[in-house]
C-alpha cells in the first residue's frame, strides 16, 4: 500500500474521532492509542501526511478557522469569483473541459471503450475512468466494485477495459507532487450548460481559498441560483481536479461532499496545512 494512502487511512480514523469528542478535546496520547501507534510514531506519520503537528492540522478542521478564511479571500479580493489570482489561473489551465453530446451520453456509452485503473493518494484510493477522448470520471472509492458499479450507471454500454494511459500518467504524478502538469488534462464530461458553468468556475478557485454557494451563484451571474448550484456541484464527477471541496455554507459549516463530507474537511485542512509548513512545495 502507497504510503501517503497508508498515512491517511490512519489520520482519518483518528480525525473522525476528535469530531465525535470535539468537546473532551482528546491529546495526542488518545489519538495514538486509538490508532494503535506510539505518540511519537502518531507525531511523526501526521507530520508526513499533513507537514504539521497534529495540533496544528486540529486548528484546520473548525468551522471558526473555515469562517476566517471566507473572510480573508473576501477581504483580499483573491477568491475564484474574480478570476485574477494567479493560482485561480494556473489551475483553471491545468484542465481543459469538452462536453459529450446529449446524444452519446443517453446512448448509455455505446461505442466507447473506457480505460479504469485504480491508485492510492493521499486522500484515499482513486478510481480513474477515461476514454479516448479524455477523462470521463475521477472519484474517491471504499471498494473497487462499488465505484465501478456507480460508474456503470451512467455508461451501461460502454465496453470497461483495466489498464493505463499516458493522461493515467499524468493524474498519478499529480497527486504524487501536487505540480501542475505542463500539457493541460482532457475532461471529457456529460452535464447541462448550467453545470458546465459551476464546474467552470469551480476551477477558478486558488487552493488555500474557500467560498460559498452564493459566491459561485454570483460569479454565473444567477444570485438566486444557490440551491441549482449546490446541486451541480454534487454532480461533478472529477474529484479535486474541479475543486467543489472548497466550496462551503455562509456559515463555515462544511456542507455535503460526493465523497464523503469527513473526507472534504480532511482535503480542505490538509491543503491549509502544507500552505502554512515551511516546507511548503505545492504549487
Amino acid at each position: 500500500m502507497d504510503s501517503n494512502h497508508k498515512h491517511y487511512e490512519i489520520i482519518k480514523n483518528s480525525i473522525e474521532y476528535v469530531l465525535e469528542h470535539f468537546e473532551e478535546q482528546p491529546n495526542l496520547d488518545v489519538l495514538a492509542e486509538r490508532v494503535s501507534l506510539s505518540p511519537f510514531h502518531f507525531q511523526k506519520v501526521f507530520r508526513t501526511w499533513a507537514g504539521v503537528s497534529p495540533k496544528e492540522f486540529l486548528q484546520f478542521v473548525t468551522v471558526t478557522h473555515a469562517k476566517h478564511l471566507l473572510k480573508e479571500s473576501n477581504l483580499l479580493e483573491t477568491t475564484y469569483s474574480l478570476g485574477l489570482s494567479s493560482t485561480g489561473r494556473l489551475h483553471d489551465l491545468f484542465v481543459k473541459l469538452e462536453a459529450m453530446t446529449p446524444g452519446e451520453f443517453k446512448r448509455g456509452g455505446e461505442g466507447l471503450i473506457l480505460q479504469y485503473e485504480v491508485f492510492p493518494s493521499s486522500f484515499g484510493e482513486i478510481l480513474l475512468v477515461s476514454s479516448e477522448r479524455g477523462i470521463q470520471s475521477l472519484q474517491f472509492i471504499d471498494t473497487l466494485e462499488q465505484g465501478i458499479s456507480d460508474t456503470k450507471k451512467e455508461f451501461p454500454n460502454a465496453i470497461w477495459k483495466e489498464g493505463s494511459s499516458e493522461e493515467h500518467k499524468k493524474i498519478k504524478d499529480y497527486f504524487q507532487k501536487f505540480l501542475i502538469p505542463e500539457t493541460p488534462i482532457p475532461l471529457y464530461l456529460y452535464g447541462t450548460e448550467f453545470q458546465f458553468k459551476v464546474w467552470k468556475s469551480l476551477l477558478k478557485i486558488p487552493m488555500g481559498n474557500l467560498c460559498t454557494y452564493g459566491d459561485i451563484a454570483e460569479s454565473i451571474r444567477q444570485p438566486s441560483a444557490q440551491r441549482a448550484v449546490g446541486t451541480a456541484i454534487g454532480k461533478n464527477p472529477i474529484a479535486y481536479l474541479i475543486p467543489c471541496h472548497r466550496v462551503i455554507q455562509t456559515s463555515g459549516l462544511f456542507g455535503g461532499y460526493r465523497w464523503n463530507p469527513n473526507r472534504k474537511r480532511m482535503i480542505i485542512a490538509w491543503e491549509q496545512s502544507k500552505l502554512s509548513s515551511p516546507n511548503n512545495e505545492l504549487s
